[in-house]
C-alpha cells in the first residue's frame, strides 16, 4: 500500500481472527518500525511479543478494573448513556473481555533513563515524555496495516504497570508505555471518517481563521 493509504486505513482494530501471526511476520513489523524517531534517537523502547495464553489471560483480567473505571469517569453510569453511547461502551466492552484471544500482545516499555521530561514543572500531566516512544508504537501499527494485520493500542495497564512488570520480569526504571494488540483482522474499513483538517488547524492564533487550502 502506499503511505498515505495506509495512514487513512489504520483504524483501532476490534475483532480478531483467531489464526497465528507467524514470527516472521512481527519481526517485519518490528523491523520496520525502529526507525521511527525518538529523543536524541536513543531509542529506549524494548518490546515483550507475549504470544502464551497464560499471560495474554493474565493481561486481559489486569485489564479489567482500569477499564470499568475508565467507562465510569468518561460516560458515566448506564442510565446517564444515550443509545449511541451504550452501543460503543458494549462494543468496547466485549473487546475488553476478548482480549486474550487476540494471538500477540505487544508490550512496550520506555526506559525512563533516557527521557527528557521537559514539562515536568507544568501544573498538569505530561504531554511530553511519550514523546520518545509513541511515534515508534505508530509505526508498529502502520506498518502491521501494511501487511494486512490489524492492531489496537491500549494505555490502561500502566496503572497495573508493576503486576504487569512482574508478569514479563521486566526491570525497574522501564515504564509500560502501551500494550498493542496485533492480529489478522476479521475485516478492516478501507475508508475511515475522521474531522477534516479546518476543524482542528487555525491560522497563527487559537482565535484565527481556520486553515485550509
Amino acid at each position: 500500500m502506499e503511505l498515505s493509504e495506509v495512514m487513512r486505513q489504520t483504524p483501532g482494530c476490534r475483532d480478531y481472527r483467531s489464526d497465528p501471526v507467524p514470527d516472521d511476520v512481527v519481526y517485519r513489523v518490528l523491523d520496520a518500525a525502529r526507525f521511527a524517531p525518538s529523543g536524541g534517537n536513543r531509542q529506549g523502547w524494548r518490546v515483550a511479543v507475549v504470544r502464551d495464553p497464560g499471560t495474554r489471560l493474565a493481561l486481559r483480567d489486569l485489564y479489567q478494573a482500569p477499564w470499568r473505571e475508565y467507562v465510569r469517569a468518561h460516560y458515566g453510569p448506564p442510565e446517564s448513556m444515550d443509545d449511541d453511547r451504550k452501543s460503543r461502551v458494549a462494543d468496547a466492552d466485549r473487546m475488553a473481555a476478548s482480549m486474550h484471544e487476540v494471538p500477540v500482545h505487544l508490550l512496550v516499555w520506555l526506559d525512563m533513563s533516557v527521557v527528557a521530561v521537559t514539562d515536568a514543572a507544568a501544573d498538569r500531566p505530561s504531554v511530553v515524555a511519550g514523546g520518545s516512544v509513541f511515534p515508534f508504537v505508530q509505526n508498529l501499527q502502520l506498518a502491521a496495516r501494511d501487511l494486512g494485520l490489524g492492531t489496537r493500542i491500549t494505555t490502561l495497564l500502566s496503572h497495573r504497570e508493576d503486576d504487569v512488570r512482574a508478569l514479563v520480569a521486566a526491570p525497574s526504571g522501564w515504564a509500560l508505555a502501551a500494550l498493542v494488540l496485533l492480529g489478522w483482522p476479521v475485516h478492516l474499513p478501507s475508508r475511515l471518517s475522521r474531522r477534516p483538517v479546518e476543524r482542528f488547524t487555525w491560522r497563527e492564533r487559537f482565535d484565527g481563521e481556520s486553515f485550509n487550502a
